[in-house]
Order: structure tokens, then C-alpha cells, then sequence
């Protein structure tokens, strides 16, 4: 129940607050004077969506905050603990719009995201307007007015068909696009296991062509190098003119000259190092020499294998390197294509299993549906008695459609106004007036369903007079019996009726336009009933005709 709104620099209200209580309010004034603007600013703070143009002239946000005592309800208590929010029998909603387009939303003094507020404020308030009304005459979302009024277990069910039909939907686009790709790059896909075929049959290794182009020019160098060796080893150690004699004659001379002075010593120790270094070159040089051998065959081979490198790099690459990166994208390519952990024939296995689970699915919705539309008709026919369509007859029309999230039926409420008229989908029939009584017939009968802990209802009695009104006045005041109901109307029958009234008027001066509020004393509601009911000025009859419409709901 809400028991407490505070509203501030919101459109032309500077600062109000309203106490509320158990049973029926009505808010009251004269056209302009504010009341949708509160219901605007209550729709705000339960989630709708913000404007800067809401924000009071000249002030930097809009501020509304609603004070609800909560009674036990599993639902609201598991998204309360979802989201790490204090859960007690009192609940405070707090949100601010600012100047530049952002808005903060607090529920119990934490910041929450608008789909969070949202799902906490269903469970609190549920105001009814024109725009339910306009929902009535779209036969789309009669489905959904109608499965509103099923039980637990049947919103449990068409969880579970909902389920399976998202499932369902999600493989049928894999299988498709599967059968689709299949098709469309099945030439591509052909020309990459070639490819991929051919890179794998060259057995590729890294920097291959590089290692075997180094040696092919030794082989086809062969006696330059050859040669060259030779010469190199000749002119360290020859029998005739040894360059390594030499130095190690002039390393043993200087060998003997070491004591005598620091200088010849340092240079007896780099003759040494000189000569045990050429020597290891030597004896390398020699080495090489006695190993230095042509292979033809060899060089045949690596030519052989450089004719296929060549190949296969003109193909596809300027080196083999170049290749070997290529083949790795293509294989990528390759899986992307192909690769899926089940077959097309698996994969259409188990859509025809989903298929068959919906379709069970979708008849056990179906049923139970029109369980509840029998249910509903009866219903709606016996509040539409009491708003005086005696003569008027509901029904729920069923027709075959597309499997849907919805089910695999489409929903129309149709209406017969008279005995012995067909049924006509009540988008074609209804008349204001009896929309009007439509739509508060099956809030009356949801309202003993739903969760919600106040309902409101703004200005649904338009186009309503007379004892029509009357029947509304006491319908929405039953509805209030139930829990707490507001409403904004302009109808004496209706606000004589109820237990508490507010009335909104609007100031200005030279500067400014404000909207106070204030409740109303019964002599006070006496003179607001009272000028309703009189065609021009307050007469002392009218005010005898309100005072007995007061005590008709007090006595």
C-alpha cells in the first residue's frame, strides 16, 4: 500500500506531500489544477520513462519519492534479494531527474537500473488510464490481458513453452544458415581442402627455403671454396714457409725475455695467445679440407626440393614462411565454415524433437487457456451486470495463428450488446461509455487476482452519468475494499462515495504557477460535491443533495 508520496519541482508543482490510507481517495479539482500531473509524477517514480520537461522552471531536477508498507509476497521478496536490497514490511522509492537527461532511482537508499524499479514496482502499484483503454482496442494484446488472469501454474507453463519455443527458434536459424552456408560456399569450400590438401602433401617447414638455398650455393661454389681453404691453410703451415713456425719461433724468443721487463713480457703473452689462436684455425682449416666433399646427388636433391618449394611459394606465397601463414588462415576459414560440433543430420534430429515438445507444449497452453477464458467470460459477464450492461455477453475468440511466444492462437475479446446480436469483436462495437465499463469489469475481476497494493484509476468514469456512474462509483469503491485504490474523477457519485478526498488547485501570480493539495473536511467535500451538482451556481438544494450522497457511503 502507499502511504506516503512526496513530489517536488515537479511540472508546476513546487513541493507536496500526500498521506494515504487503506480504501478509497479520490483527487479533485478543476481541469488544469494538477491531478494527472501527479499520477504522471507517481508513473515517473515507478519506472517510466524521464524528461527534462517535467523539471519545475528554473530548478536543476524533479524529485519524487513514494513511502509503501509491503506485506509477504515471494516474487517481490526474490528480486528484492537478487539485487542485494533490504527486505522488511516498509519500502521507500526514491527518484530524481536531472537537467541533463539523467536520472538516479533508489529503492531503501540503494541505486537500482530502471528494469530493476520496474520489476519491484509491479508488484506495488498498478495505475489505470485512457492508455488501458487504448489497449483494449488492439485484439494484440488481448493474449495477454487474458493469460494475466491465469494462476501460478499457468504462468509456470507458458514459461516453459516459452522456453522450448526460444530454443526452437535459435536452432531453426543454426540449421538454416548451416544449410544455407552449406550451399553457398560449398565451391569454396572444395577449393580450400585443395588447397589446404596441397600445402600438407609439400610438408613444409619453417625458414625451409632459406636453410636450403644456403646450402645449394655452397655445393654449386664448391671449388672456389675449395680453393680457398686451401690457400688459407698453405700460408698458415706450409713445410717450406710455416707461418706458425715463424710465430712460435719469435713466441719461444720472447719466452726468454720475460724477467728482464714488463713490456716484453706483455708481448711474449700476445704472441702466445696469437699462436694457440692460429693454430685452432689451422687445425679447423684442416678439418674442413679433409671433410670438404662435392655430392652431386646431394645438390640434385636440394634442387629437386627447391623446384617444389618455388612452386608452391609462386602459388601462394613469396616464401615459404609466407605459405605456412596462409595455410593457417585458410584452415580457420575452413573450420569456420564446416566446423560444428554435430552433423546437419543431427542438428535436424534434434529441431524435430523441439518441434514435436512445442507443439505438445502449445496444446497444453491451449488448453488451460481456454480454461481460463471460460472462467474470465463468466467473470466479466456478472461485472458488466453490475455496471448495468445486464444485456451484454463476453467472450474470448479463439483462432488458429503462428507459433509464436505466445502460443500457436490468436486472442479477440468479442462483445454482444443486446440478446439475440452475434458476437462482434468489441474493437467495432464498444462505445466509449461501454468501454469505459469494460475495462473497469476486468480490473475488478484482476484485482482480486493480482498482487498489486494499490490501484489507480485515472478519470475512467469519462463519459459515464446517471446511475451508470453510480455503478461505477461502487465498483471502483469495491475494488478499494480489497486494498487501497486513487482515483481522479469528475463524477459526484463517484467522489461522494469514497472514504478520503484530496483536492488540487492551482495558484499563480505574476511570477509563478504552483498546485497545492490539501484533504477535505465533510463539510468542505459537501461544497466540492455540491458544485458539481449544480448547473451553474451552489444552491442550498444541491448542497442537501451532496450531503445525502456522503451519507449514503457513511451510514
Amino acid at each position: 500500500m502507499l502511504l506516503e508520496i512526496s513530489i517536488k519541482n515537479f511540472a508546476i508543482i513546487e513541493e507536496i506531500r500526500l498521506n494515504f490510507e487503506n480504501g478509497m481517495t479520490v483527487l479533485t479539482g478543476e481541469t488544469g489544477a494538477g491531478k494527472s500531473i501527479i499520477i504522471d509524477a507517481m508513473n515517473m517514480m515507478l519506472g517510466s520513462r524521464a524528461s527534462t520537461d517535467v523539471i519545475r522552471h528554473g530548478q536543476t531536477k524533479a524529485e519524487i519519492e513514494g513511502f509503501f508498507s509491503v506485506q509477504e509476497n515471494p516474487a517481490l521478496t526474490q528480486i528484492l534479494e537478487e539485487n542485494g536490497l533490504e527486505i522488511g514490511d516498509e519500502l521507500i522509492i526514491r527518484r530524481e531527474i536531472f537537467q541533463n537527461g539523467r536520472s538516479v532511482s533508489r529503492v531503501n537508499g540503494q541505486m537500482v537500473n530502471l528494469s530493476t524499479l520496474r520489476a519491484i514496482s509491479h508488484f506495488l502499484v498498478d495505475i489505470h488510464g485512457q492508455h488501458d483503454q487504448e489497449e483494449l482496442m488492439r485484439p494484440q494484446m488481448h493474449i495477454r490481458m487474458l493469460d494475466a488472469f491465469g494462476e501460478a501454474y499457468f504462468v509456470d507453463l507458458k514459461k516453459h513453452y516459452q522456453a522450448t519455443f526460444d530454443a526452437y527458434k535459435k536452432l531453426r536459424h543454426q540449421v538454416l544458415t548451416k544449410q544455407k552456408n552449406e550451399q553457398e560456399h560449398k565451391a569454396r569450400i572444395e577449393m580450400l581442402e585443395y588447397q589446404m590438401a596441397e600445402i600438407e602433401a609439400a610438408g613444409l617447414k619453417v625458414d625451409e627455403d632459406i636453410q636450403l638455398q644456403k646450402e645449394r650455393d655452397k655445393l654449386m661454389n664448391h671449388k672456389q671454396i675449395a680453393d680457398t681453404l686451401t690457400n688459407a691453410y698453405v700460408m698458415l703451415d706450409n713445410e717450406d714457409n710455416s707461418s706458425l713456425n715463424n710465430i712460435r719461433s719469435a713466441m719461444n724468443d720472447m719466452l726468454t725475455l720475460e724477467d728482464y721487463d714488463q713490456d716484453y713480457k706483455a708481448i711474449s703473452s700476445n704472441l702466445t695467445d696469437a699462436y694457440y689462436s692460429l693454430e685452432e684455425v689451422s687445425r679447423k682449416l684442416g678439418d674442413l679440407l679433409d671433410n670438404l666433399d662435392f655430392d652431386l646427388g646431394y645438390l640434385q636433391s636440394i634442387e629437386s626440393r627447391l623446384d617444389v618449394l618455388n612452386s608452391i611459394t609462386r602459388k601462394y606465397g613469396g616464401a615459404v614462411n609466407d605459405v605456412i601463414d596462409y595455410y593457417d588462415n585458410i584452415s580457420k576459414e575452413y573450420q569456420l565454415l564446416t566446423g560444428n560440433s554435430l552433423s546437419s543430420d543431427e542438428l535436424e534430429r534434434e529441431l524435430k524433437k523441439l518441434e514435436h515438445d512445442l507443439v505438445e507444449q502449445a496444446g497444453q497452453l491451449s488448453e488451460h487457456r481456454h480454461a481460463i477464458a471460460s472462467q474470465l467470460e463468466a467473470e466479466i459477464k456478472q461485472e458488466l451486470q453490475d455496471l448495468y450492461m445486464e444485456k451484454a455477453n463476453f467472450q474470448v475468440h479463439f483462432t488458429k495463428a503462428k507459433f509464436s511466444r505466445e502460443g500457436n492462437e490468436a486472442v479477440e475479446f468479442y462483445i454482444s450488446t443486446n440478446p439475440g446480436e452475434d458476437f462482434k469483436p468489441l474493437t467495432k462495437v464498444a462505445s466509449g461509455g461501454e468501454l469505459s465499463r469494460l475495462m473497469l469489469a476486468i480490473k475488478s475481476a484482476f484485482s482480486r487476482r493480482e498482487d498489486k497494493t494499490s490501484i489507480v484509476f485515472d478519470e475512467v468514469d469519462t463519459g459515464v452519468s446517471g446511475r451508470v456512474a453510480q455503478a461505477i462509483a461502487q465498483k471502483i469503491h469495491k475494488i478499494g475494499s480489497h486494498g487501497q485504490v486513487l482515483a481522479i474523477s469528475h463524477l459526484p457519485q463517484v467522489i461522494a462515495i469514497a472514504d478520503y478526498q484530496f483536492f488540487i488547485e492551482k495558484i499563480s501570480d505574476d511570477h509563478s504557477t504552483v498546485s497545492t493539495v490539501r484533504l477535505l473536511t465533510t463539510e468542505e467535500r459537501v461544497e466540492e460535491v455540491a458544485k458539481m451538482l449544480a448547473a451553474s451556481e451552489v444552491t442550498e438544494a444541491a448542497r442537501v443533495q451532496a450531503r445525502e450522497l456522503l451519507q449514503q457511503h457513511t451510514s
